[in-house]
């Protein structure tokens, strides 16, 4: 079974070449780092307006390109309500470049938990998950995924989810989640500014509902690198009235790292 692409040709480009290239444009203009994460924190709007923001994380990945094999993949619900975590049985998620294999092994240990189900309809339309496959492929050999859309789900269950998966330096932990939402230019800045600050800070039972549109695997993803006693920054922070819309109503963009 596969799980075919909903938001090619609206959120990114249909066509192979043309996606390729618009990553490719992205990726070049993004500045790379010496070290490669072990988790990222990156965006999932139509690629006009956070595929910039996005590919500062992502170039970061150059290095590691046949060193990451696998990539755990979590991304709020946007379509439907539900309780806990939703894994699918899909055995490859298909984008314009190609199939990626899901890694069955991982999806079967962690819908052992009680508050992990098989929920296709969380998967089917879900482009929060969707947007990451082309950079993924784009930055990596051989991987394959282990995809997780997050319904109504504590910090607490999102990062026992994490802490099984958690791995070595074959597994990236990506975490899909935009920032503020609808505000002018000036208020989303120092809304947006203000949550990076916590997210830095690891503070996630400070988020604000609102803050973050990804906030319940954000704030899981910072539990566990606090009990790691791990750290996290901002690389990229904007919005939409940065990239390619207008300042009167803007969505923002953070990029984090943790490596």
């Amino acid at each position: 079974m596969n799980r075919l692409p909903a938001v090619a040709g609206t959120f990114y480009p249909a066509d192979p070449k043309q996606l390729h290239a618009m990553l490719d444009q992205y990726l070049n203009d993004a500045e790379t780092a010496a070290k490669v994460p072990k988790a990222i924190i990156v965006p999932h709007a139509g690629y006009i307006y956070s595929g910039p923001v996005a590919a500062s994380a992502y170039i970061r990945l150059k290095k590691a390109n046949d060193l990451i094999t696998r990539v755990v993949l979590i991304g709020p619900s946007h379509r439907i309500a539900f309780k806990g975590l939703a894994v699918s049985k899909a055995k490859n998620f298909l984008t314009p470049l190609g199939a990626i294999l899901v890694d069955q092994a991982a999806v079967e240990t962690i819908a052992q938990l009680p508050f992990v189900d098989y929920l296709e309809q969380a998967h089917k339309q879900e482009h929060s998950v969707e947007v990451h496959l082309p950079f993924l492929q784009e930055m990596l050999d051989d991987f394959k995924i282990v995809p997780i859309v997050a319904g109504e789900a504590t910090p607490e269950q999102v990062g026992q989810v994490l802490d099984m998966l958690w791995g070595g330096a074959e597994t990236l932990i990506v975490i899909s989640s935009d920032l503020s939402h609808y505000h002018d230019y000036a208020t989303a800045q120092e809304l947006d500014k203000a949550t990076s600050q916590l997210i830095e800070n690891l503070q996630y039972d400070q988020l604000a509902i609102g803050s973050a549109c990804g906030k319940v695997p954000v704030s899981g993803l910072l539990k566990v690198a606090r009990e790691k006693s791990l750290t996290i920054k901002t690389i990229d922070l904007r919005n939409s009235g940065d990239t390619a819309g207008d300042k009167s109503r803007v969505v923002g963009y953070g990029a984090y790292v943790i490596e």
